[in-house]
């Protein structure tokens, strides 16, 4: 259920950009190893935005799909686990060590992402854009000031 605060976080997030500006659609890149679930996602996003800027606003994810890198021989893989391998039991686990080498401690290239990309607002007037979203660490979820 951590989607409801992760939801808090995003609509809190895009307020302060928002600047009072009504908001149409907010683009968020969330990796798989976040262990969100999309819908969650989306159905507390809308409970949370109720009486704000983005009440009725479309939550569009871009899912990124996990990638996985070994500092020792610089394989790169997916951790999921391979369908084509459903009858054995080590197989259904996520792949933390090297396919290649079987060293651990890889380093996660891709998936880990939480961040809100972009909003979509609707203009008060002529040249009235606002802020760009700032840059953030791909690993974090902008809830500080």
């Amino acid at each position: 259920m951590h989607e409801l605060s992760l939801s808090s976080a995003i609509v809190d997030t895009v307020i302060r950009h928002a600047r009072g500006r009504r908001v149409s659609t907010v683009h968020l890149q969330l990796g798989a190893l976040r262990q969100v679930v999309p819908a969650s996602l989306e159905f507390y996003f809308g409970v949370v935005s109720r009486d704000t800027v983005c009440e009725g606003a479309a939550l569009e994810l871009d899912l990124i799909a996990a990638l996985m890198g070994c500092g020792e021989c610089g394989t790169e893989w997916d951790p999921a686990p391979d369908p084509l391998h459903e009858g054995d039991p080590a197989m259904m686990l996520p792949q933390f060590r090297c396919p290649a080498c079987g060293a651990a401690g890889a380093e996660v290239l891709a998936g880990n992402e939480l961040l809100v990309d972009s909003i979509d607002v609707e203009d008060d007037g002529p040249g009235d854009v606002g802020p760009p979203l700032p840059s953030h660490s791909p690993n974090s979820l902008m809830t500080g000031g």
